[in-house]
C-alpha cells in the first residue's frame, strides 16, 4: 500500500489560510491534534480549552444512511481523550469561536454556513478548492492531516536540524 502524504507545518498553514475561514481551525486542529473529521465535527464548545491548550474527545459525529447525523460515542473507551494543542492555535481558536460555533457550551464548533452541523460531503468541495489553491498534491485527504500530525509529533523529519 503506497504511504499517504505528510505536509509540512508551512503546507498545513497554506491549506489552512486557504480554506474558508469557518475551516480554517478545522484544518489546523485536524493537523494538529490528529483528530478525526467525525471527532472534530461533533466538538462542542465545552470541549475546548484554549487556556490549558485542551481539546477533550467525549462523541464522534455519525451520518444514517438516510442522511441524518447525530453525534455518539466514540467507538472504545480509548476513544475518549483529552488531546493538547499548540499554544500557536490559541488565537485561531478564540477567533473561530467568537465567529463562527454555534451558540451555547453545548454548541458545535464547526457548523456550515447556514448553521446546520457541519457534513463531511458539504465539506468537501471546499476542501478541494483548498488544496488546490495552497498548491499541495491532489492525493492528500482530509484524513492525511492525521498522518501529518503523527509525523510531526514523532520528531524532526530525517536530514533537519
Amino acid at each position: 500500500m503506497p504511504e499517504r502524504p505528510v505536509l509540512s507545518v508551512a503546507e498545513v498553514f497554506g491549506v489552512a489560510d486557504a480554506v474558508a475561514p469557518r475551516y480554517r481551525l478545522l484544518v489546523l486542529l485536524a493537523a494538529f491534534t490528529t483528530l478525526r473529521f467525525g471527532e472534530l465535527a461533533a466538538l462542542r464548545r465545552k470541549d475546548i480549552d484554549p487556556a490549558g491548550r485542551l481539546v477533550v474527545v467525549r462523541q464522534a459525529q455519525a451520518e444514517l444512511q438516510d442522511g441524518r447525523l447525530f453525534d455518539k460515542a466514540p467507538k472504545s473507551a480509548a476513544g475518549v481523550r483529552t488531546v493538547s494543542f499548540p499554544g500557536e492555535l490559541v488565537d485561531a481558536i478564540t477567533l473561530h469561536l467568537e465567529h463562527y460555533a454555534a451558540a451555547g457550551q453545548d454548541g458545535h464548533v464547526f457548523v456550515g454556513p447556514q448553521g446546520g452541523q457541519l457534513r463531511r460531503s458539504n465539506f468537501r468541495d471546499d476542501w478541494v478548492k483548498a488544496r488546490k489553491d495552497a498548491g499541495v498534491t491532489a492525493e492528500l485527504h482530509f484524513h492525511d492531516l492525521r498522518h501529518t500530525g503523527n509525523t510531526l509529533a514523532s520528531g524532526p523529519a530525517p536530514g533537519s536540524c
